[in-house]
């Protein structure tokens, strides 16, 4: 097995999740991010297929933030998601599904308080918030969970493209395998960079 490739359980029965980090283009990346981002889809994409190969193939696809599945969720991800595109499109015309898990009321609701996080200054109102936050987060992966369990069949593989900050807690029976290309450490090294400059910059004003 590829040391960027790590698995949670080595059999090679029951249901298979195989977890792709959610990585997408940025505006206004730090130098060298959309090299790293292409060769992070492409990596990704070989891994899978590897995984594939010793574990069985993929059955069903999820999305992070994905409120439609079939021909219209994969519409969707082509717009926001293009590099990802490519590998789940190869998957859907050998066979897989794409399955949409989210709620839709829970995701709009998560990310507006999300957004009214970045802009809430008083510390009550920050509480409050962010409580609230916290709260349609939880409910939101509780779905997501949920519904993957539900349409992920016993022998089944699944792909799992979502953020790394997910919350989200598998059922046992489900093995989790967490890709990890060599170029997503490229690309946290590239953002911790980019975030430090941002730092001494904002210090640099202050003064």
């Amino acid at each position: 097995m590829d040391n960027d490739v790590q698995v949670e359980q080595q059999s090679h029965t029951g249901r298979k999740l195989y977890l792709v980090p959610l990585v997408l283009e940025m505006q206004n990346g730090p130098e060298g991010y959309g090299e790293k981002l292409e060769s992070y889809w492409r990596e990704a994409g070989e891994h899978v297929s590897k995984l594939e190969t010793r574990f069985g193939q993929v059955h069903k696809i999820y999305h992070e933030s994905l409120a439609s599945g079939g021909d219209e969720g994969l519409k969707v991800i082509e717009q926001i998601n293009p590099k990802a595109y490519r590998l789940i499109d190869r998957k859907v015309k050998k066979g897989a599904e794409l399955v949409s898990i989210e709620d839709v009321e829970l995701l709009h609701e998560t990310f507006d308080w999300g957004r009214c996080l970045a802009v809430v200054f008083s510390p009550k109102v920050l509480r409050q918030v962010s409580t609230a936050y916290h709260e349609a987060n939880r409910k939101r992966s509780q779905v997501m969970v949920s519904r993957m369990d539900a349409s992920l069949q016993d022998e089944e593989a699944a792909l799992l493209v979502i953020g790394e900050e997910h919350a989200l807690q598998f059922p046992n029976d489900i093995q989790v395998f967490y890709v990890s290309p060599p170029s997503l450490d490229e690309i946290r090294r590239l953002l911790r960079e980019q975030s430090a400059r941002a730092s001494r910059a904002e210090e640099t004003e202050g003064e």
